[in-house]
């Protein structure tokens, strides 16, 4: 797989940050799509938001809690304006460092979304938790180390684990095999979009038929298999047009283009403008 030229969102100031961010600060960050490489918890503590996850699309609402594993692939449409969030952010080099078992993921319980809607009173713990830590960092910023937030990252972790377990049936129970297919999918596209653009190298990977894998992607997604592939390269071009200063050469040939007029037509198609225009433009 060539080097990813999407934007790499992590921790700059250490081993975490902690923060809150308004609905209009969400959506000033959120114009372009980013991949996550730190480990993240959010709460919405209030209003309601629209974002794009790997390449599934969320509406969360207040009291939902968010988890990014690292890795993930996140583009922001909409938070409204009343919206508040709070978020604790867990660096890549602190993750690697601390090999304790622990991985920002539940694939064990084989949730089917990275959010999960919590009670009131949950959400209220977990306000509290953050205002702790907070008060505690605004006392003494240097309270809270790399070992006592390794401490917080466990508690976390447990947390959100064992409310988890608490939660409807269909939270814990195995996946079906079309919905397993489903996230394979999803997953492979994502680490091979930049060099498969064809449905057929996806099936063939995954050692199903074409019209096997299409049939499932489209009864699980309503979209076609093909669609999720455009949208893993679209949204990539996208960002590195906005983002970075690349050649349109140099961009197309990042996402498996053999030339620039093919990446021209195939952005054009779906987009309505060159690649050019769009970069041009403050949308």
């Amino acid at each position: 797989m060539k080097e990813n030229n999407i934007p790499i969102v992590d921790c700059p100031y250490g081993d975490y940050m902690i923060g809150d961010a308004s609905g209009k600060l969400m959506n000033e960050y959120g114009r372009y799509p980013c991949k996550i490489k730190c480990g993240v918890y959010a709460l919405l503590v209030r209003g309601t938001a629209h974002a794009t996850i790997n390449v599934n699309e969320y509406t969360f609402k207040q009291n939902d809690v968010l988890l990014l594993e690292p890795g993930s692939f996140l583009l922001i449409h909409e938070f409204s304006e009343d919206a508040l969030v709070y978020w604790i952010v867990f660096g890549s080099k602190f993750l690697e460092k601390h090999t304790f078992n622990n991985r920002m993921s539940l694939t064990s319980l084989q949730l089917h979304s990275p959010i999960i809607s919590v009670s009131e009173n949950y959400a209220k713990v977990l306000c509290s938790m953050y205002d702790t830590i907070v008060l505690a960092l605004n006392a003494e910023p240097t309270m809270l180390d790399s070992e006592k937030m390794v401490h917080i990252f466990n508690l976390l972790q447990t947390s959100y684990t064992n409310y988890a377990k608490k939660q409807d049936a269909y939270l814990l129970k195995p996946l079906d095999r079309k919905t397993e297919i489903y996230q394979d999918y999803c997953q492979l596209v994502l680490a091979h979009y930049q060099e498969w653009h064809h449905v057929n190298q996806y099936a063939e990977a995954m050692r199903l038929t074409l019209p096997h894998l299409c049939s499932t992607i489209k009864s699980v997604s309503k979209r076609t298999a093909g669609e999720i592939i455009i949208e893993a390269i679209l949204n990539d071009a996208k960002s590195q047009l906005k983002i970075t200063n690349l050649q349109i050469k140099e961009i197309a040939h990042n996402l498996g283009f053999e030339n620039v007029a093919f990446f021209n037509r195939f952005f054009k198609s779906h987009v309505g403008v060159t690649p050019r225009g769009y970069r041009n433009t403050d949308n």
